[in-house]
C-alpha cells in the first residue's frame, strides 16, 4: 500500500472511529460575484504539483447559502468592519517622524496584487516572507514603531485590507527556485499525521473534503480567501491561527503562530491554491 493509500485509509478510520464523518456532498454549482462587478474563480484545474486532486475549489464552494451571500456584498460583510479600522491605521501618523503607510505607498490599492504572490521569497532578507513580515517591516524599518504581534488584531485587520485590494487577482506563488527548501517542509508537514488521532491535513482535507465532520462541510482547506471573518468567532482568523487549531483538533502539541514551520506550511498550501482568486476577507462558518 502506498503513503497516499494508507493516510486515507488510517485518516477515514479515525475519523468513522470518532462517529464524527458523514458521506459526501461535494461542493457546490454557485457562482461568486462580489458587488456585482467582482468575478472570483472559484475552481480550476489543480497545479501541476498536486499528485492526488485534478480540481481545486475555493473554500466559498462548501459553505451554506446564507453564510456565501454575505460574502458577495461588502456592506454585508462582516469582515470589513475590521477593513475600515485598518484604513485608519493606513492612514494615521503614527510614525516616530510622523510617517502613515499612505505617506509611503498612497492609497492601500497601490498594494494590489502582493497577496496573490504570498508567500514569497525576499531577497534582501534572504528568507521566505509573509503578509504579517512585510507589514511589521514597514512598522519597525522605516516607521520607528514596535512590531504588532502577529495574530494581533490590528495585524489581522491590515492584511484583510491588503487582501481585500488583490480580490479577483489569480493566485501565482512560486514553488521553485529559493523558495524550494521551505515549500518541501511545507508539503512533509501537511502529509505528516499529527496527534492522538493521527491526522494529516491531507486526511480531511485531500482525502475526505465534500464530507460533513461533526457539524462542519469539509473544504479543501485553501488558503486564498484568508483572512478569514469565522462566524463562530465572530472575528478575523489568520492563517496561522487555523492552521494551530487544526493540529490543536488532532490531540496533538501544535507549532507557534509566526513560527517557521507555519510560515512554511503556508507557502505549500497557498500554492495549492495556484489557480484559484483571492478572495479575503472571505466569510466562513
Amino acid at each position: 500500500m502506498n503513503i497516499k493509500a494508507f493516510l486515507a485509509v488510517t485518516g477515514a478510520a479515525a475519523l468513522v472511529a470518532s462517529g464524527a464523518l458523514a458521506q459526501q456532498t461535494g461542493p457546490d454549482d454557485d457562482r461568486l460575484v462580489v458587488n456585482n462587478e467582482i468575478e472570483v474563480v472559484t475552481d480550476a484545474p489543480a497545479p501541476d504539483h498536486m499528485e492526488f486532486v485534478r480540481t481545486i475549489y475555493s473554500g466559498w464552494r462548501f459553505r451554506s447559502d446564507e453564510t456565501q451571500s454575505l460574502q458577495m456584498d461588502d456592506f454585508d460583510n462582516p469582515a470589513f468592519v475590521f477593513v475600515d479600522q485598518a484604513i485608519d491605521d493606513w492612514n494615521a501618523e503614527m510614525g516616530a517622524n510622523g510617517e502613515s503607510c499612505a505617506s509611503c505607498h498612497e492609497g492601500p490599492e497601490s498594494m494590489r496584487g502582493l497577496r496573490a504572490e504570498l508567500p514569497r521569497w525576499d531577497e534582501d532578507a534572504g528568507e521566505v516572507y509573509t503578509m504579517e513580515m512585510y507589514v511589521n517591516e514597514c512598522r519597525t524599518e522605516r516607521m520607528g514603531l514596535d512590531a504588532w504581534g502577529w495574530n494581533s488584531q490590528d495585524m489581522r485587520n491590515m492584511t484583510a485590507l491588503l487582501a481585500s485590494v488583490s480580490r479577483g487577482l489569480p493566485i501565482n506563488v512560486a514553488t521553485d527556485g529559493p523558495v524550494r527548501a521551505a515549500w518541501e517542509k511545507g508539503k512533509e508537514i501537511y502529509y505528516t499525521r499529527f496527534g492522538q488521532l493521527e491526522l494529516a491535513c491531507a486526511n480531511c482535507h485531500e482525502d475526505n473534503y465534500g464530507r460533513m465532520i461533526r457539524a462542519d462541510h469539509l473544504s479543501q482547506g485553501q488558503t486564498n480567501g484568508f483572512p478569514v471573518y469565522r462566524l463562530k468567532q465572530a472575528n478575523l482568523v489568520s492563517k496561522h491561527n487555523r492552521f494551530r487549531g487544526c493540529i490543536r483538533d488532532t490531540r496533538a502539541e501544535t507549532f507557534s503562530i509566526g513560527s517557521p514551520e507555519f510560515i512554511a506550511l503556508e507557502l505549500y498550501v497557498a500554492s495549492r491554491g495556484n489557480g484559484l482568486m483571492v478572495e479575503g476577507p472571505s466569510v466562513r462558518n
